[in-house]
């Protein structure tokens, strides 16, 4: 049987890193959390689950979780991030391969709780994940904010049954807050390497988001949450390629 180091990165995340810590508990061997200088009680309950406890400076998502990998015992990863969980079917699946690891990689659809309600649609699901690889074929790769573990050509991938369930937004205000915060963060990363814009693409970059998610990804189906989540997707496309616009325009001057 293979052992297996589950790892989250962390900052002020009191209200959801037990529920995390919870749902992972039976199938780690080793729970490291790094965390950025937390000042709740992250590190508090991080202890009572017996995780180790690393403090780290943040510089950026991938920076960080890259960070987190080198701090393993073991060579196979779990990664979440503190508002992630396991549900039960996920569990099985992972506590089975941990007796049959015959993959590099595996995969999950993971499934997002917004203001309470959980979205089927609006290109948020099945929104499939590789969180369980061994990392001497990957690591964590993407551009900020939305990384991801990138792999080795030659590694192999399986699909586990299950969820991940994300508690993402509990509220509109904090959606609307991560747009503004996601979209400076992506719109510097494009604009570090080479990236620009117009408003041209600008309009039709917005127009199109909404269409796609709405209409063609079946937001409608989810509600008024659907429909807020899809203006969101827009708004932050607008926010992010608009930001990107204005350091072009500040660089030429």
């Amino acid at each position: 049987m293979i052992k297996l180091s589950v790892v989250i990165i962390t900052f002020n995340e009191e209200r959801n890193i037990g529920r995390c810590l919870d749902s992972v508990k039976s199938v780690a061997d080793e729970i490291v959390v790094v965390d950025s200088f937390s000042t709740d009680k992250t590190e508090v309950i991080c202890n009572s689950f017996g995780a180790r406890f690393i403090q780290n400076r943040f510089s950026g998502y991938i920076a960080q979780k890259n960070f987190a990998l080198a701090q393993c015992r073991y060579n196979y990863i779990l990664s979440l991030d503190a508002d992630e969980a396991l549900d039960e079917t996920l569990i099985s699946q992972i506590s089975s391969i941990k007796s049959n690891w015959d993959a590099d990689a595996y995969s999950f659809n993971r499934l997002t709780s917004h203001c309470g309600k959980f979205i089927h649609h609006c290109g948020w699901y099945p929104d499939v994940k590789i969180r369980l690889w061994d990392c001497r074929v990957g690591k964590w790769g993407g551009e900020d904010p939305h990384d991801k573990v990138v792999l080795a050509n030659s590694a192999r991938k399986r699909h586990l049954k299950g969820n991940l369930i994300h508690y993402s937004y509990y509220t509109l205000e904090e959606h609307i807050l991560q747009a503004n915060k996601f979209s400076t963060i992506a719109a510097r990363e494009k604009f570090s390497k080479g990236a620009s814009t117009n408003l041209l693409k600008i309009w039709i970059s917005i127009k199109f988001r909404f269409f796609k998610d709405f209409y063609l990804r079946l937001g409608f189906l989810d509600g008024f949450h659907g429909y807020f989540v899809c203006k969101m997707n827009a708004h932050e496309v607008f926010l992010k390629y608009s930001k990107l616009y204005l350091l072009q325009q500040d660089s030429s001057r």
